[in-house]
């Protein structure tokens, strides 16, 4: 079970992350970045899980420049109201989350190298840290939205990437996803038979058997 800690980005913003401890010493980091829901429930038990593989985990909230405490599910309702907050986030100035994600990769790196892994906008932002910030070994980008778009395929990663992608995913096609796999050869590309979200064991997209080879070729 961990806990929520407080940071501070380089330009003095405080924000909460969830932090959790593994039983021993850890054998290096996880910062793993929420969807459009919140550091809900499933984020704090990513993180948990995390930790209980040996790492140091942690999430942080990457709507707190917006809005705090947010925690929300995944009805329709849930769904327009994360929607409307990452607008918000996105509409910030640049470099807009990304000194937050920087903030929480230099306080996880006392554990040793440090990975960044996020999960539908969570997985856009992974991307964007792994082409811009420094203190990473490793990106996983889980079904990125937005990331297989022009101006993210753009981007050049500086450490080694891992992308998860659903073949019935209504909002990154396929052909986008192949696209991004030849424009970044060096990228392990992924795609499972499954759809957006898939790795989310509370939506009704979420499919155990791609979610655990996911997790596998992760941790690996």
């Amino acid at each position: 079970m961990g806990q929520f800690v407080q940071l501070t980005a380089a330009d003095g913003f405080v924000f909460p992350a969830y932090e959790a401890r593994p039983a021993g010493s850890p054998k290096g980091a996880v910062v793993v970045l929420q969807e459009i829901f919140g550091v809900n429930s499933h984020i704090r038990a990513v993180v948990d899980g995390y930790a209980a593989q040996g790492y140091l985990a942690l999430a942080p909230a990457t709507f707190h420049r917006v809005k705090a405490d947010v925690e929300l599910g995944y009805g329709p309702d849930d769904i327009a109201a994360g929607r409307e907050l990452k607008a918000a986030v996105e509409g910030l100035p640049a470099p807009g989350v990304l000194p937050d994600i920087a903030a929480t990769v230099a306080h996880a790196a006392q554990a040793g190298k440090v990975a960044v892994m996020g999960y539908c906008w969570g997985g856009l932002l992974a991307w964007r840290s792994a082409c811009s910030l420094k203190g990473l070994s490793a990106a996983a980008c889980y079904y990125g939205g937005g990331m297989t778009t022009a101006d993210e395929v753009a981007r050049q990663p500086q450490v080694p990437v891992l992308a998860h992608f659903g073949q019935h995913d209504h909002w990154i096609s396929v052909d986008s996803v192949q696209a991004f796999a030849r424009a970044h050869p060096d990228v392990q590309v992924h795609v499972y038979d499954a759809d957006h979200g898939f790795n989310c064991d509370q939506r009704g997209s979420y499919d155990e058997a791609s979610a655990l080879v996911a997790r596998d070729r992760t941790l690996a």
